[in-house]
């Protein structure tokens, strides 16, 4: 019956949506109404509530909306949803204030005069737009009113002139900042978590372990590297767009002709062009680069832009030679506080010094500053033509429809879980021939279809719930969530263009003159969709254009994870296979000569760790050398293996299926009140045979010689990973020995420096009482801790202050032991200064030699040539299937 009340709620969400009901209201009533239906159906004929849901009833539902609600308000982690208010007004005042307008006229005054001059212009300037307002009715009404008129009279083809603004329009849902990035990491968050609970039961399952190796997670994904994943694609499309202008241009210069400027191209213009041109780019560099350099969060970034707009709007609407004073005074003022922050690092918690008190007047001043311009160009966006209310109030009502529509989707999700919907997708991809690849080609073209009907908020927070766990999940495949993200928001973009439904084309239908027909329009945007579909081939054939920079920002920012990462330890092992395959030689010189050189003086374990580790220096590089070669050995058994491992593994996957069938039957025949059991019982117990004789049958078709098949190529996977295991340790010890003797060697002066001070304590405890000793012993054993390899002199004194503290105080004892500690002192100081003078020479050249290769791991950041080969080499996908 669950699938009854299934099939209610699409139904329901269908009939309200295509009615034109607001789509804030139809997803939460459709939800509503079916699992009102639903339950009023269970405790009528069922006798309870849950009868009709596949998995608890109207309590989990509503618990489930109760979860999701704070998830998106008061979880502190998920706070991404804050950005969105600010980049919707720093996208509205920008398009109030005319500042698109005048991007518009300058941009196409520039490139005018080349072939298709026009419409290169309009699509620069859509980039421009997209990355500092992202808001697409604005970009298309206020290029449709100004472009189009142009275009035409120039004589271009109307379908060109119409596509080219109606595409241009909307490339702000895909070029950073993006409200609809925003709102897919924020589902996606969600998605990966429950991708990743799938794979490691799947893992559980497949291998009987009860633990996964941490580098199989799923990767999840952020706005920020969202923003990140989504530029170069978006830089893709943009190219793509001018190339088919211009070839357009160039194979039909009618109906795209140039269009000669016909002022002059001098100081005034290029001027004028500076002006138009510096504070949206300045904006970007921005919003965008406070984001890439790791200085801002998403929401952050959105503030940034937000004031900026501001700011921006503040000397547009302005005339007179007063215009750009708000401006002037924000740039005085910012660069005042940068000052303040780079040369004093200002911090009002902590002032101890003079210069602390200057550098947070520095930048207290810095700061009033800034609020004095944004104050001041607040008044003036409010005073003329009443701009700041009226943004406000866009905002307000924009935020407040995108949170509704996120609210309403959570419940219909969840009632679609209710009702099994997501076990049947499930199912239903799961049982496609073809894998992952045909999975997500059906959801693509779901999508795909979807935009002709939906807008991209709908088809976000409804389907991307649904299906992205599935896609995640996938060890064939191994997405990563932001390449997941960026393709289904570059098909999203296109439910901006698709008719009939295309918010675009109604924008720009409502601006359009008469004599554009709509056929017209329509028309237009048929090559600009071709083209947004062979963008989404482009970054599905090659997913570093969408992993690359978030990786690689990650992995050189301060917060970056540290080379002994898991995750990082196949691309880092490759890095050094490199580097070792030109500096192998010179390592084993530098050890030699570390070798020659007498240990005898050094404390024995330092020694003997030294001479381990050279030899640990030979041992790894060969390791390294046998595991490649045990990785090409697994690559070659895995085209033979591959397709035994896939049928067998589609075969167990069917047969839990098959057990969660009749696990949900039994659970069913228990719930059986008894005067139901005439009609369901017989039915319910014959599917149970049913689902017996499928298992038997599948369980049948497994290989009889699948154990040894799988044991074999597990003996392969094994050794390849005993190989990396044994490589890793043998490395690490290569470089601990020595690391560890350069620091102690470096702590020569501080040991040096304690000497005096030991002295007189072991004179103090020979004159005075031990309850009196007992805090000045502690603490000279505290500052010995703080000294590397003063182990033994630290231990003397220990044994000393347990001494003094005894019950009954051993002032002898005391005694002796500080003398140890003074003799222990002696020693240390001398095998050090030889070892400074002998030793230290050879052991840096070892050192520096292996730091970053064998040593790699022990390095407590990636180097910048290490962080920009590891993310190169992670950017692509790896199939991990093998190992499951």
């Amino acid at each position: 019956m669950e699938l009854v009340f299934l099939a209610l709620l699409i139904l329901l969400m269908a009939l309200a949506l295509g009615s034109g009901y607001p789509v804030a209201f139809a997803l939460p009533g459709s939800a509503i109404l079916a699992v009102g239906a639903a339950a009023a159906a269970g405790w009528l004929f069922a006798g309870s509530p849950d009868a009709y849901f596949a998995s608890g009833g109207p309590s989990q539902w509503l618990s489930a909306g109760v979860t999701n609600l704070r998830g998106v308000y008061w979880e502190a982690e998920r706070d991404t949803l804050i950005a969105i208010p600010l980049f919707i007004f720093m996208g509205i005042m920008l398009q109030r204030s005319r500042i698109a307008e005048d991007l518009l006229v300058t941009m196409a005054q520039l490139f005018g005069p080349i072939p298709g001059g026009l419409g290169i212009s309009v699509v620069f300037v859509g980039a421009l737009l997209a990355a500092t307002t992202g808001i697409v009715g604005a970009t298309v009404v206020a290029m449709g009113l100004i472009s189009l008129p142009a275009m035409l009279r120039n004589n271009y083809s109307k379908p060109l002139a119409t596509g080219t603004i109606a595409a241009s329009g909307t490339l702000g849902q895909i070029i950073p900042p993006s409200i609809v990035l925003i709102i897919l990491a924020d589902q996606l968050s969600s998605a990966v978590d429950q991708a990743g609970t799938a794979r490691k039961a799947l893992y559980k399952a497949a291998t009987g372990e009860l633990s996964m190796p941490s580098d199989f997670d799923v990767a999840s994904t952020s706005a920020g590297e969202m923003f990140l994943g989504a530029f170069v694609p978006g830089l893709v499309l943009v190219g793509l767009y001018m190339a088919f202008i211009l070839v357009f241009a160039l194979l039909n210069p009618k109906k795209a002709p140039a269009v000669p400027y016909e002022g002059d191209y001098d100081a005034r213009f290029w001027g004028k062009v500076a002006i138009t041109l510096v504070p949206p780019l300045a904006l970007i560099f921005l919003v965008l680069g406070s984001i890439i350099a790791g200085v801002a969060t998403v929401n952050q970034a959105g503030a940034i832009g937000a004031a900026g707009a501001l700011v921006m709007a503040g000397y547009r609407l302005e005339t007179g030679p007063r215009a750009y004073a708000p401006a002037i005074l924000f740039l005085i003022s910012l660069a005042v506080a940068g000052f303040a922050q780079v040369v004093y690092a200002p911090n009002i918690k902590n002032i101890q010094t003079p210069d602390d008190q200057i550098g947070v007047v520095i930048a207290l001043i810095g700061s009033a500053g800034l609020i004095a311009s944004l104050v001041w160009s607040g008044a003036r966006a409010l005073r003329i033509d009443n701009t700041l209310q009226g943004v406000m109030v866009e905002t307000a009502k924009t935020s407040a429809l995108v949170f509704i529509i996120l609210m309403g989707a959570a419940m219909l999700t969840a009632a679609f879980r209710g009702f099994g919907g997501e076990h049947l997708v499930q199912e239903f991809l799961e049982s496609l021939p073809g894998g992952f690849w045909m999975q997500f080609f059906i959801v693509m073209m779901v999508i795909f279809i979807l935009g002709f009907f939906l807008d991209f908020i709908e088809i976000a927070v409804v389907v991307v719930p649904i299906v992205a766990p599935i896609l995640l999940a996938d060890p064939a495949a191994n997405v990563t969530a932001v390449w997941l993200g960026v393709m289904i928001g570059l098909n999203i973009q296109t439910s901006f263009l698709t008719p009939p439904f295309g918010f675009a084309l109604f924008y720009l239908r409502g601006v359009a003159p008469a004599a554009v027909r709509t056929i017209e329009i329509y028309k237009g945007v048929i090559a600009f969709i071709a083209l947004q579909l062979v963008a989404l081939g482009i970054v599905g054939f090659y997913p570093p254009l969408a992993n690359y920079l978030p990786t690689r920002v990650s992995l050189t920012s301060e917060t970056a994870p540290p080379p002994r990462n898991p995750k990082l330890q196949l691309c880092l092992e490759e890095y050094v296979a490199e580097r070792l395959a030109h500096d192998a030689d010179r390592i084993r010189a530098v050890a030699d000569a570390l070798r020659a050189q007498d240990l005898s003086y050094l404390p024995s374990k330092l020694a003997k760790d030294l001479t381990a580790g050279l030899d640990k220096a030979e041992e790894a590089i060969a390791l390294l050398g046998q595991a490649r070669k045990a990785a090409e050995a697994v690559a070659a058994a895995a085209p033979a293996y591959r397709p035994v491992h896939d049928a067998v593994r589609t075969l167990e996957k069917d047969i839990r299926r098959l057990d969660e069938e009749a696990d949900r039957i039994r659970t069913r025949l228990s719930r059986l009140r008894p005067e139901d059991g005439d009609q369901l019982k017989p039915r319910l117990e014959a599917r149970l045979k049913e689902i017996e004789t499928e298992r038997a049958a599948l369980a049948a078709r497994i290989p009889a010689d699948w154990p040894e098949v799988y044991k074999a190529f597990h003996k392969l996977d094994q050794a390849e990973k005993n190989a990396r295991a044994a490589y890793r340790r043998a490395a690490d010890q290569s470089y601990e020995a020595a690391a560890e003797i350069k620091a102690t060697l470096a702590a020569t002066e501080a040991l040096r420096a304690l000497a005096p001070d030991l002295r007189a304590l072991a004179e103090a405890v020979a004159a005075n009482e031990p309850a009196e000793m007992v805090e000045p012993v502690t603490e000279m054993r505290s500052r010995l801790g703080d000294v590397e390899g003063a182990g033994a002199i630290r231990s003397a004194v220990s044994k000393a202050r347990s001494a003094l503290r005894a019950r009954t105080p051993d002032k002898a004892e005391a005694i002796a032991q500080m003398q140890a500690a003074l003799n222990a002192l002696e020693a240390d100081l001398a095998w050090r200064e030889r070892a400074l003078a002998e030793l230290a020479p050879a052991l840096d050249r070892y050192e520096a030699a292996i730091r970053d290769t064998l040593g790699a791991r022990q390095q407590p950041r990636l180097t910048r040539e290490q962080a920009l080969f590891i993310a190169s080499c992670s950017a692509d996908h790896r199939d991990i299937s093998l190992s499951f």
